[in-house]
């Protein structure tokens, strides 16, 4: 399998999450984040990471989920957008999975309105909701 064909599963809250394993470039423990003023909504603030500085997403905020305080036991999955290299702040990373396309369930095919989610796959534990992190901040955001 390549490396397309798997899913990085983590956790906001307790539902569980996935991307694709070819836009993440690594998973680091939290760590401090710098508040950015008058960045959107969505964004947490900045870290530095090898001399590099990279915005946090706020995602649980994204999904309408409640605001969450930074623990210790959080991680930030720094991945890729194409764009962009951005920090994804979640609860737990939980496994990388191998998955087979034909069984993801695409979003259109439940609704419409799904803009950040690819599809849903079920998995031996539930379903995961596979996000497209390319649609992750919209474009005003983006701007």
């Amino acid at each position: 399998m390549k490396t397309a064909d798997y899913l990085l599963v983590f956790s906001l809250k307790s539902e569980k999450y996935a991307l694709n394993v070819e836009c993440v470039e690594r998973i680091i423990p939290s760590v401090s984040i710098t508040p950015l003023p008058g960045a959107p909504s969505i964004i947490r603030g900045v870290i530095k990471l090898h001399e590099k500085i990279i915005p946090v997403a706020n995602i649980h905020k994204r999904f309408q989920l409640s605001e969450h305080e930074i623990s210790l036991t959080d991680y930030i999955i720094i991945a890729n957008t194409g764009r962009r290299t951005v920090g994804l702040l979640v609860d737990s990373v939980r496994d990388v999975i191998p998955f087979d396309e034909d069984k993801i369930v695409p979003a259109d095919k439940i609704l419409k309105s799904l803009h950040y989610v690819d599809g849903i796959v079920q998995a031996e534990d539930g379903l995961i909701i596979i996000h497209n992190l390319e649609k992750f901040l919209s474009l005003e955001e983006d701007k």
